[in-house]
């Protein structure tokens, strides 16, 4: 009788050793679970985060391209392999917008609106002295690698960097106003002069770049390669 009590008693060291042991690989089979669940989570929520942010930056790439203005005083869209600088359109006045890769990041910079040729002209030459590292430069993405820009012209796309069709000057804003009003104070001053002789020969003619009908971005993100076409409409428009 004593015996049988005895063995009727709870469970061995070893049964609950093993029953432990079971526990301990069920949680841990469940941890795993889990922590997949939160990493794959995780991952999506990234994801999603640079595919929003990406819509962004390429919404203000877009909108400053439709935005593109000649003025005249300033190139309005050049490459030099880096960095693009294009002058566009704003409710307060002109602004100057410099899109370059610089450390694998790609970057933003846009100086404060201008109105005056001078302050257009001031803003052009910083433009070509940024570091990355001033007021205005906005980090849109990190790992850029090599970017490109290419400018459709009468429907073949070629190198940026390559010369364009060329046209004369007349009719460009900044220009033709500086050129009005330098011709106004000559014609003040030469009213109280004798007439000269007028000049003989052909007079010498300004030309630039026209715009280009269409720009090519082909730019590395995250080692994948972007690709992304903008139509320019008349003036830039």
């Amino acid at each position: 009788m004593k015996s049988a009590r005895r063995g009727g008693a709870g469970f061995t060291l070893v049964e609950v050793l093993v029953a432990l042991l079971i526990m301990a690989l069920l949680a841990g089979l469940a941890w795993q679970g889990v922590d997949g669940m939160v990493r794959s989570r995780d991952d999506s929520r990234q994801a999603l985060d640079r595919t929003v942010r990406l819509d962004t930056v390429l919404t203000q790439w877009e909108q400053d391209l439709r935005a593109l203005i000649d003025t005249g005083a300033v190139p309005p869209i050049t490459f030099d392999g880096q960095t693009l600088r294009l002058t566009r359109r704003s409710d307060d006045g002109v602004v100057l917008v410099a899109w370059a890769v610089r450390d694998g990041t790609w970057q933003r910079w846009a100086a404060p609106a201008a109105t005056t040729v001078g302050a257009l002209q001031d803003d052009w030459l910083r433009s070509q002295q940024l570091l990355g590292n001033e007021a205005g430069q906005v980090r849109l993405s990190g790992g850029a690698g090599p970017w490109q820009i290419y400018f459709n012209r009468g429907g073949l796309w070629s190198n940026a960097q390559s010369t364009g069709d060329l046209a004369p000057v007349a009719g460009a804003g900044g220009v033709a106003l500086a050129a009005a009003a330098a011709a106004a104070a000559t014609a003040a001053s030469a009213a109280s002069e004798p007439a000269a002789a007028p000049a003989t020969g052909p007079q010498p003619v300004a030309v630039r770049e026209l715009l280009p009908d269409g720009v090519r971005l082909v730019i590395t993100l995250d080692g994948h390669t972007l690709t992304r076409d903008i139509a320019l409409g008349p003036g830039g428009a």
